[in-house]
């Protein structure tokens, strides 16, 4: 056995991971924000081609992988008023609980429940959430072209794999301003879930994706969230982030 080529090949492999954990880390630090908000308005579109529009209001406010998030349905009718409250965990799956109007109670979502769809939407309840960094082991796969985009390929493993519902991710992350531009959601070596970016430009000094489209590759239905009114660091007041105030409406 070639011993040289052997360590040579541990020492390659462990510059890629460090590598791929770099470019992360790059990206998530010219991402951080102190707050965001935004109204979305979604077009669901399923298999059979009919299409679905639902709006909610998003606000978001903490450090990356440790914040909390409150999303309101603002319409059709008969989802307006519902919302859901985020608390991301630096170590563990995030905490949801979700508020319906007309049986007047919260509910906390299970860890099970959450790769159920969101509300008809191709957004499970777990792609609501943000997980931090540590939570993912990083392998730099290689280099692609994605829309004209030259992108880095990155494969993110879940460290707890039962805190997820799916096996990896993997990612396309642009090399000119690090950001991401499209997600693959894999169960075991199927692609379950595409996530794609667009509309990227500069909002307040961030680069920021406009439009985002999830597509549920086995239900062949997707999702088109447009972010209208994105803005970034307004003042949040904290206790507009609670259980409380999920049941109030403020």
């Amino acid at each position: 056995m070639n011993h040289g080529y052997l360590i040579y090949c541990l020492l390659a492999s462990a510059a890629m991971a460090q590598d791929a954990r770099q470019i992360m880390q790059e990206s998530e630090k010219r991402g951080q924000v102190k707050s965001q908000r935004y109204e979305g308005v979604l077009q669901v579109f399923e298999s059979n081609g009919r299409m679905r529009e639902k709006r909610w209001v998003y606000e978001r406010t903490g450090s990356y992988g440790n914040s909390k998030a409150m999303l309101r349905f603002t319409g059709p009718p008969e989802v307006k008023g519902i919302a859901l409250l985020i608390a991301n965990r630096p170590d563990r799956a995030s905490e949801q609980w979700m508020w319906t109007p007309a049986i007047g109670r919260e509910r906390r979502i299970a860890l099970q429940d959450r790769s159920t769809r969101f509300f008809g939407t191709d957004f499970s309840f777990e792609d609501m959430e943000e997980r931090d960094l540590d939570q993912f082991d990083f392998k730099l796969q290689g280099e692609d072209n994605v829309g004209g985009t030259q992108c880095w390929r990155i494969e993110a493993t879940p460290k707890q794999t039962k805190a997820s519902q799916y096996t990896n991710l993997v990612l396309w992350v642009s090399k000119d301003h690090y950001v991401t531009t499209q997600l693959d959601a894999h169960v075991k070596d199927e692609v379950v879930r595409r996530l794609k970016y667009l509309e990227i430009g500069d909002v307040q000094g961030i680069w920021s994706a406009r439009a985002l489209v999830m597509t549920d590759l086995k239900r062949k239905s997707h999702t088109l969230l447009k972010l209208d009114k994105l803005e970034y660091n307004s003042p949040m007041k904290d206790e507009a982030f609670t259980v409380q105030a999920l049941r109030l409406g403020q």
